[in-house]
């Protein structure tokens, strides 16, 4: 299916997919990404996985995941973020925070509050973060193309948003809080830290 985002309804299709665990193609701040709601306390799809075997990646690979609003950070982690990150909110920036993982150890997570309301509608809409990446085969270049998107994945996926092309889109700059709670930049993006 596809369906554009101006539509009414958009965000209220978008979220009903993912609650029922499906993944599907959303224009976000940056770039076009493959969503699927993350896991937890009213959810096991493992969308993760379904994302990873599309994209032809290692289902291992960490997902960064989306936040309806800043707050929301503090529900995941116990780390000291610095208010000048969190002034960056909503916005192209993700931060890699420590999280506890199953079995009581701790592990990393990449999080993002994106700068669209209609996005972070959809994740509120949903009750859960939800997962985002890049849509493109593992290797080749990001797609920004909506056709070439409806082409290469619209059997794959059901359900694509279309928001026009989205040319010359950065992804998010990426930056990691470690265990002394020193800022370390991963990737430069959009946003220069």
């Amino acid at each position: 299916m596809i369906c554009r985002k101006c539509d009414e309804e958009s965000a209220s299709i978008a979220s009903d997919y993912l609650r029922r665990g499906k993944v599907v193609v959303l224009p976000t701040d940056t770039v076009y990404g493959f969503s699927g709601i993350v896991d937890g306390r009213h959810y096991s799809f493992h969308t993760d996985r379904e994302i990873a075997r599309i994209k032809g990646t290692d289902p291992g690979k960490p997902l960064i995941q989306l936040l309806s609003k800043p707050e929301d950070l503090k529900k995941y982690t116990r780390d000291l973020v610095p208010d000048f990150l969190l002034e960056k909110w909503p916005g192209p920036l993700t931060i890699i925070v420590h999280t506890l993982a199953k079995g009581g150890e701790f592990s990393t997570t990449a999080f993002r509050c994106p700068d669209d309301d209609w996005l972070r509608k959809i994740v509120a809409l949903c009750g859960a973060p939800i997962y985002s990446t890049s849509v493109n085969r593992t290797g080749l270049p990001v797609l920004d193309n909506i056709k070439q998107i409806k082409d290469e994945f619209g059997k794959e996926v059901p359900l694509i948003i279309d928001d026009g092309d989205m040319k010359g889109g950065v992804p998010s700059t990426i930056v990691q809080i470690d265990e002394n709670g020193q800022v370390k930049v991963v990737r430069e993006g959009r946003l220069k830290i």
